[in-house]
């Protein structure tokens, strides 16, 4: 019986660390370099507002320019801008302009894995759990790289169908 109660306590310890295991690198890395999905604008080194608008036509959010030094590169490919969308100031999306380098592809390969491509988009995905990130052409000399959170966008969907579920309890 002692032995019994022993493993269940040892399995129980352990299975945290297991369910860890799921997240995918991109999860784990959960944005670029020092901005993190989630963020709130304000802990974001160099952040400038640049202005308000409509996700969607429904979510209120708020375009930022990030200018910040430890930014500046991947590597030695240079980053040409960075900016970051908040929803109730939490980052929930940020897209990166870099020149363009065929170094780039295949350090991310090898850093998060082969991504799925997108014939008709022309774009290269990583999708994690609550993380997708998109690579594409931006221009003739320029690449975007496009993350996006799956948290940050559920819980707009369900602030949009609460303001939903309020109209309809005043009838």
């Amino acid at each position: 019986m002692k032995y019994i109660f022993l493993f269940l306590a040892a399995l129980t310890l352990a299975l945290p660390c297991i369910a860890q295991d799921d997240l995918t690198e991109l999860d784990k890395r959960n944005g670029f370099k020092n901005i993190k999905m989630g963020m709130h604008i304000d802990s974001v080194a160099g952040s400038k507002f640049k202005k308000e608008f409509k996700e969607k036509g429904h979510y209120p959010a708020k375009l930022y320019e990030v200018i910040n030094p430890e930014n500046a590169t991947i590597g030695e490919v240079a980053v040409n801008k960075i900016e970051v969308k908040t929803y109730k100031d939490l980052i929930y999306e940020i897209t990166v302009i870099t020149a363009k380098d065929q170094r780039l592809m295949k350090g991310m390969e090898s850093a998060l894995g082969k991504p799925l491509y997108d014939v008709r988009h022309e774009s290269y995905t990583w999708m994690g759990k609550n993380l997708t990130l998109k690579f594409r052409s931006a221009s003739k000399n320029s690449l975007e790289l496009l993350y996006s959170s799956a948290i940050i966008r559920r819980m707009m969907e369900e602030d949009k169908n609460k303001k939903i579920d309020e109209i309809s309890d005043d009838f």
